[in-house]
């Protein structure tokens, strides 16, 4: 029975995906509905998996780090160079994405449409196993590409020296600062989630778009800020303390609240009429 709805869930993601590539320009409900599809299917999986794809997207979320700091070292200090240094920050976020790993801001969206749909213990239940076992997975990731980072040897001088400069913003901020960041981050990334299934081949260019508004307003995102407050804590330039108070807790807590708050729920807002008649039928056929 299981996988007989798991395969009719497919079909019906894979129709959706042909309208909205038929359509060109999908209304929010198509959106909504490939959007919470993929979250069911991301909650069913298994813990191992979800785990092990965790830690490849902290591995591969640090070239949003290796990326600006190879290029601060190499463009001289000026008025621009930020605007060049923030595009590396892209690349990062492109590997993770494009590449299906699981990054837990992207997961301030895709589950939470499910629970939205079905508000139930159980289905809460499956959100915060998801969302334990990708933020685990995810700072175990980056915890251990910035010790890689700090320690093999494979980054000159200049190159670890524009690392450190550039990991000291993650934690030069006090909390509601950092809070404050952290929202607009995780709203930005949730509606990149949102809006991705109508991009099409533009997906790419997207992802650069809207990562790269996140790193030239200095905002926190606490994946990838992760490996630059590891850096500095591994690199002994700031305490595990400094990493939890100053970065980690105001960050997650704003990352949830702007990809949630402002996004799933906002965005299930416009649609939840239709989605309530949706049900209505579906309940009418199982009649």
């Amino acid at each position: 029975m299981a996988d007989h709805d798991r395969l009719e869930k497919e079909a019906r993601r894979g129709e959706l995906l042909k309208e909205v590539s038929e359509i060109g320009r999908p209304d929010a409900y198509v959106l909504h509905e490939v959007i919470r599809l993929e979250g069911d299917e991301e909650l069913r999986r298994h813990g191992g998996a979800l785990f092990l794809s965790a830690f490849a997207a902290g591995l591969s979320i640090a070239l949003s780090l290796i990326v600006p700091g190879v290029l601060k070292s190499y463009l001289p200090e000026a008025s621009w160079t930020k605007v060049i240094t923030s595009m590396g920050y892209s690349v990062g976020f492109l590997v993770v994405v494009l590449g299906r790993q699981q990054l837990f801001t992207e997961n301030t969206i895709t589950p939470i449409l499910p629970l939205l749909h079905d508000r139930s213990m159980k289905t809460a239940g499956r959100v915060l196993r998801l969302w334990g076992i990708v933020l685990s997975g995810n700072l175990i990731g980056t915890l251990a590409i910035a010790l890689l980072i700090a320690h093999a040897g494979a980054f000159e001088p200049p190159v670890l020296k524009a690392f450190a400069e550039i990991s000291h913003d993650a934690i030069a901020h006090d909390f509601l600062s950092t809070f404050v960041k952290a929202i607009f981050a995780g709203w930005i990334i949730a509606l990149m989630v949102w809006f991705l299934p109508a991009t099409d081949s533009a997906a790419p260019y997207v992802i650069m778009l809207m990562t790269w508004i996140v790193s030239l307003c200095g905002l926190a995102h606490v994946v990838a800020g992760s490996v630059e407050a590891f850096y500095l804590v591994v690199t002994g330039a700031a305490s595990i303390a400094d990493y939890g108070h100053r970065f980690f807790l105001p960050t997650l807590l704003g990352n949830l609240f702007g990809g949630t708050a402002l996004v799933a729920v906002l965005n299930f807002g416009q649609v939840a009429p239709e989605v309530e008649e949706t049900k209505e039928v579906e309940d009418d056929r199982t009649d």
